[in-house]
């Protein structure tokens, strides 16, 4: 079981993420900005960081970033979770320091598999 942090401002799709991690057994803080997200990443540091893109006052770029710039947390594997599908977004993505990459609409097996493929490389 790993801890994992989720933030999208969409409570239905922090819904879906929370519900698919959940049941595969993973303990779940779900937040709806960036700034929470950093402040629970900060607070008990995650096993990984579940973020949208597109969020209100903090986004899931600056997200990263902040991340990043903590030495406590600046290993921590994100991946972006976002509708932001253009080949140069997903460029930022990476250049932010993404881990991985999910576009939506998604698959939800696919985000528990991508999820797990992370995890499973942390323990390596």
């Amino acid at each position: 079981m790993a801890r994992i942090v989720v933030a999208d401002d969409d409570v239905d799709i922090r819904e879906l993420v929370e519900f698919k991690l959940t049941a595969m057994g993973h303990e779940v803080e779900a937040v709806g900005d960036g700034q929470a997200a950093f402040e629970a990443c900060q607070a008990k540091r995650p096993d990984l960081c579940v973020l949208d893109v597109m969020m209100p006052l903090v986004s899931g770029l600056d997200a990263i970033r902040m991340i990043r710039a903590d030495h406590t947390l600046n290993d921590l594997p994100v991946i972006l979770l976002t509708a932001r599908a253009q080949e140069s977004d997903v460029e930022h993505g990476f250049d932010s320091g993404a881990d991985d990459y999910i576009t939506k609409p998604f698959s939800p097996r696919e985000l528990g598999s991508r999820v797990e493929a992370l995890l499973e490389r942390g323990r390596a």
